[in-house]
């Protein structure tokens, strides 16, 4: 029967002591077994993937040692007997249908010739794999981009493919115009201001009845008064740049001739010269309408000088982005290759090994699969370089039959790295005060204060001086005084001062003995006058606008400078840190191939130290790429692109 534990003879052992002694017993074992493991892993790995491999081989052995035309005998009958052939049922014709077969992992494919079977193309690919025999390198991928000859390099520095865009991009041409055609505008603009000289012939003849004694006409004449007046009349005025101001010089002259009798001269010359001035006192004398829009348009013309480098460093900071995209793209492409080069090593290793015998022939399959994939990775950086080219060429190229498009571009300069952290007050400071957006918003209230002030000038009263100042000339040939009454003619009573013909009204007009002076005033008191008092309202009302506007920009550029220092800081700290982290992974995969080497090592932990290798490596040069662009962006932030890069913009019209 059973026995109470409690009354064993003996003294008893707890069970957690007992426990331990075990424990202890059998660590030593433990430790001992593992430390073999550990040390002949790699014999242990090959011999379970042979003992894997080894039922495929002998099936595939069997079936391919017998003799053709024997039967496969079933294991689950007795020896000697064979399975007869499926019968047709009474009344029925032909032969019943075959139930589906079971799935079988390795299907034979059979030959309707010789009736034999044959591996299927997984069997045949995995003996190939597992054969002794030593098989060829694999070839290179083809690195032949379309459209593109590799025997033609183009070298090119940054600055030169700076140059190229500035003077092949369609939209900095676009700009050019631009500036050029808003210079022809203001010249027009400033137009009025220059001297114009009118000339004016004219000829006029008239045939007048006279219903009186005294109107000159004789009973010969009809009745009538006959007068032919020829005159050549001509003036030179200019408007003031400066007080609205204008002034008026004229000449005139006039040649009469008259069949009354009443006239001493006949042929009678007469001129006059003088000057007229007109002067605002009020409104228009501190800015008028053309002052107004020639103020503006210099402004919009600084605008567009503003917007002309605004755009050319946007488009230098394009091409230096893709510059540098393109180094990145380019050395990665290298990077790739060398991993690739390192797998056919890796291949050319593995084949040795199993033409000695001294490593398993499974083990060509594990390089070949990652060959395969390092080949696809270099293709796609093959491809990545052709995209990241034709950026550039898009950049620096004129058109689409430019012959450059058939080069490949071979960018000579590589990113430089400055370990000094950006000053982030400085960065500000230069944003805050390059920014062209600040500018052209300064200029816009230049503009508002323009229209401010011209507004204002039109609410008040116009008041215009008028002053005009001549002297006259004349002379002619005497003629024969008639007395209507009468009819007797008597001699004529011409002075003797204005008997003559041209010359002699010309030197009575230069001896300044007559004289014309008329001064006079026009004012002008608008009731309501609301078209200007609107108008100020709104230049008001935009003022304010303004000046928000301004203030979002300002918080704009703040982050924006912000963004691009923190970009420079975090690419900087990653390119030390991928600096660091390539340094190690060269170590490690140095140390794993000389473990490989002694046999300590498979090709699997080989193969992932090949891939952490070029892991590291494309993140350095990937960080230092970043680095290059991330400056760029800041040049862009504080609008110092064009310092930086040697370019200068020279102003096309002074303000």
């Amino acid at each position: 029967m059973f026995r109470n534990s409690s009354q064993a003879d003996g003294p008893t052992v707890p069970r957690g002591r007992k426990g331990e002694d075990r424990a202890a017993r059998f660590l030593p074992v433990v430790a001992t077994v593992a430390q073999s493991l550990y040390r002949y892993s790699y014999l242990v790995l090959g011999s379970c993937i042979l003992w894997l491999a080894m039922p495929v081989l002998g099936s595939a052995q069997t079936t391919g040692s017998k003799p053709p035309g024997t039967v496969q005998q079933d294991p689950r009958r007795p020896p000697g007997t064979s399975r007869p052939d499926p019968q047709a049922p009474p009344g029925t014709s032909g032969t019943p249908k075959p139930s589906t077969p079971a799935r079988q992992d390795s299907p034979l494919v059979s030959d309707p010739i010789t009736q034999r079977t044959s591996p299927s193309p997984d069997d045949t690919a995995l003996s190939t794999s597992l054969t002794q025999t030593p098989q060829p390198m694999p070839p290179m991928p083809s690195l032949k981009r379309v459209g593109v000859r590799s025997d033609e390099p183009l070298p090119l520095t940054l600055m030169q493919a700076i140059r190229r865009a500035l003077e092949n991009n369609n939209e900095i041409e676009m700009a050019r115009d631009d500036v050029r055609r808003e210079e022809q505008v203001l010249f027009s603009l400033e137009g009025v201001y220059d001297f114009r000289f009118l000339l004016t012939p004219q000829i006029n003849n008239s045939v007048i009845p006279q219903e009186s004694v005294l109107g000159g006409a004789t009973n010969s004449s009809g009745g009538t008064v006959k007068t032919t007046d020829i005159s050549f009349d001509s003036s030179l005025n200019k408007q003031l740049t400066k007080g609205g101001g204008r002034y008026d010089f004229f000449f005139n002259n006039n040649r009469r001739n008259t069949n009354s009798i009443f006239n001493a001269l006949n042929n009678v010359y007469s001129s006059s010269f003088g000057v007229t001035f007109t002067q605002p006192l009020w409104r228009d004398r501190k800015i008028d309408n053309t002052r107004r829009g020639i103020r503006i348009q210099r402004k919009k013309l600084q605008q567009l000088d503003a917007d002309f480098r605004r755009r050319t460093i946007e488009i230098i900071a394009d091409v230096q982005l893709a510059y540098w995209e393109l180094t990145f793209a380019l050395r990665n492409e290298q990077n790739q290759l060398s991993n690739l080069g390192l797998a056919r090593e890796s291949f050319r290793r593995i084949e040795l090994s199993i033409a000695a015998g001294a490593g398993a022939p499974l083990q060509r399959a594990e390089v070949k699969t990652e060959l395969a994939a390092r080949e696809s990775a270099l293709l796609l950086a093959s491809q990545y370089v052709s995209v990241a080219e034709n950026r550039l060429k898009t950049l620096i190229l004129v058109n689409p039959l430019a012959p450059e498009w058939s080069n490949s571009l071979v960018p000579t300069d590589q990113p430089a790295f400055d370990s000094t952290p950006v000053d982030l007050e400085g960065a500000l400071l230069e944003g805050k005060t390059n920014r062209p957006e600040l500018l052209r918003l300064q200029l816009q209230r230049s503009v508002n204060d323009i229209d401010l002030d011209y507004f204002k000038d039109q609410t008040k009263p116009r008041v215009e001086l008028q002053a005009t100042l001549s002297t006259t000339g004349l002379a002619g040939f005497p003629l024969a005084t008639i007395d209507p009454l009468t009819g007797e003619s008597s001699a004529s009573l011409a002075p003797d001062n204005l008997r003559g013909g041209y010359y002699r009204d010309v030197r009575n007009l230069l001896g300044l003995k007559t004289h014309n002076i008329v001064v006079g005033l026009t004012i002008e008191f608008p009731l309501h006058n609301r078209s200007a008092k609107a108008n100020l309202a709104a230049a008001q009302i935009e003022r304010q606008q303004l000046d928000a506007n301004v203030r979002f920009q300002g918080l704009t550029i703040e982050e924006q400078v912000r963004n691009s220092v923190q970009a420079i800081e975090t690419a900087r700290q990653r390119v030390l840190s991928a600096r660091a982290g390539s340094e190690s992974a060269r170590l490690q995969l140095r140390g794993e191939q000389r473990l490989f080497e002694v046999g300590r090592s498979t090709t699997f932990l080989l193969i992932q130290r090949e891939n952490q290798l070029i892991a590291a490596r494309t993140q350095e040069l990937r960080a230092e790429t970043d680095y290059s662009k991330a400056v760029a962006e800041l040049q862009r932030s504080t609008f110092t692109t064009l310092q930086a890069n040697n370019v200068v913009v020279l102003t096309p019209l002074a303000p």
